[in-house]
């Protein structure tokens, strides 16, 4: 009986465990963008949340990005890029989304297509600081952040670094996370980052559109941590980050 009751007990604890680690909040700070020189799309994302890339980010190639976070509903991604895919706009695409969904005041999420439209949603019960911002090709988004300057700073270091010579979407995105980090961040810290960055056959062996996906899963600086791996990458894929497609216009 003894070890029946710690094996119950024991298995309550496990599914407890679960249900809690369920309703942790992806609280985190996230910009997806687009280069209109390029047909890049890409979204770039840190927060205090273990392996933050296996849930917020999604992209395809020729159709958008997307970063679904707070208590995120992950199946905004797939749906986002499905309805983009479709002729949708991000905004047309986020308010079909949010007015099915029953828990979408505490959803957060933006949205890039590749035509440049971008669009971003707060739910209302989001936990503050809560917001976002949005602006030509791209669109900026937190929550449980120090401020709203995390979300303004991260904007305007994108913006400012897209008209840098020599650099590409990537180094914009990850500009924009330094930036924002620098504000304050995450208030409750920091754990993970990733960049993703999606380009028509631009993945290995050009068997798939993934050309940049890389990630600190766990690190005391992923923000640091993600740029030194973007650099890696440069060198590991230096004729990819040399040749870079021509967008047709």
């Amino acid at each position: 009986m003894s070890r029946f009751i710690f094996l119950l007990s024991f298995t309550f604890c496990v599914f407890i465990g679960k249900i809690q680690a369920a309703d942790k909040p992806v609280a985190t700070y996230s910009i997806v963008a687009f280069d209109p020189a390029t047909g890049d799309l890409g979204i770039a994302v840190q927060s205090k949340f273990f392996g933050v890339g296996s849930v917020v980010p999604w992209a395809k190639a020729g159709v958008g990005a997307v970063a679904t976070q707070s208590y995120a509903n992950t199946t905004y991604g797939p749906k986002g890029l499905e309805l983009m895919a479709a002729g949708k706009s991000p905004e047309e695409a986020l308010k079909i989304l949010t007015a099915a969904d029953p828990g979408r005041d505490q959803r957060q999420a933006g949205m890039v297509d590749a035509k440049g439209r971008a669009a971003s949603f707060t739910g209302k019960g989001c936990n503050a600081w809560a917001g976002h911002k949005v602006g030509k090709h791209y669109a900026a988004q937190g929550n449980i952040l120090a401020g709203e300057a995390v979300v303004v700073d991260m904007a305007a270091a994108f913006e400012k670094a897209r008209k840098k010579q020599d650099t590409e979407l990537a180094d914009w995105l990850v500009a924009g996370l330094a930036a924002a980090e620098a504000a304050g961040g995450d208030k409750r810290g920091r754990q993970s980052s990733a960049l993703l960055v999606v380009r028509e056959k631009g993945g290995y062996a050009r068997f798939n559109d993934r050309f940049i996906d890389i990630r600190a899963e766990d690190h005391k600086t992923p923000v640091k941590e993600l740029a030194r791996l973007l650099e890696l990458h440069k060198k590991f894929y230096a004729h990819s980050h040399r040749n870079k497609p021509s967008r047709k216009k």
